[in-house]
């Protein structure tokens, strides 16, 4: 009896231990595949303008949203994951260096979201049948071409950018080297007099953060 009983004690032991080793093994494997998994690759948008739909226009941010701002900081830091106040000194250091003739490479690296979102409280939007053009505070001026699929830089910052049509919204993503990604997109209210701007940050680490803007229009 007790051989019987020590021969099951040694199976049941073996079994533990084989259990462990396969656990063990599609552990690594999963760690493997996600090591060698392929780059994110952004979804081209649609080219084609929704019939009817129509961004043009000067909007002026809701009071409510304004309060929102200080979350758009604390998103872009925990997005970033770098001292955007920093990298903004650089940035300047960079324009002032350019304008002294001085060549000098300070680095931006790690601030996508700060380089590439642009706020404001005023936008004053241009739709023309192959692009947006958007001005922030009157002082900054983006385009967004219709269906644009292509790298973008600023500085040293570098990253890919798809923008388009997504049903009636207008989306654009911008993903940068570190898997950082930024999703920007503004839609209309049903009597065309707001202008809803959804801002979706996401870390490297997967992390996601979203804030919502509201705009009216003027002389409404």
């Amino acid at each position: 009896m007790r051989i019987l009983k020590a021969i099951k004690k040694s199976k049941l032991y073996v079994r533990q231990i084989t259990i462990v080793v396969i656990m063990k093994f599609w552990l690594l494997l999963l760690l493997l595949l996600y090591g060698c998994s392929s780059p994110e690759v952004l979804m081209p948008k649609s080219g084609i303008v929704p019939t009817g739909v129509d961004l043009s226009g000067q909007w002026t941010i809701d009071p409510r949203s304004m309060l929102k701002q200080h979350h758009i900081d604390e998103a872009i830091d925990r997005t970033d994951g770098v001292d955007n106040k920093r990298i903004m000194r650089k940035i300047l250091d960079q324009q002032r260096d350019k304008q002294r003739g001085i060549l000098r490479s300070t680095g931006t690296s790690g601030g996508l979201v700060h380089v590439f979102l642009k706020t404001g409280k005023l936008l004053k939007i241009t739709q023309t049948p192959y692009a947006l053009f958007i001005s922030f505070d009157r002082a900054v001026v983006l385009e967004y071409r219709f269906g644009e699929n292509s790298p973008v830089n600023i500085g040293e910052a570098d990253a890919h950018r798809v923008s388009g049509w997504q049903g009636d919204m207008y989306v654009i993503e911008t993903l940068g080297e570190k898997r950082m990604k930024l999703t920007d997109s503004y839609s209309l209210t049903h009597d065309n007099n707001r202008l809803i701007r959804r801002i979706t940050l996401r870390s490297k680490n997967m992390e996601e953060f979203t804030i919502i803007q509201e705009f009216n229009r003027e002389g409404s």
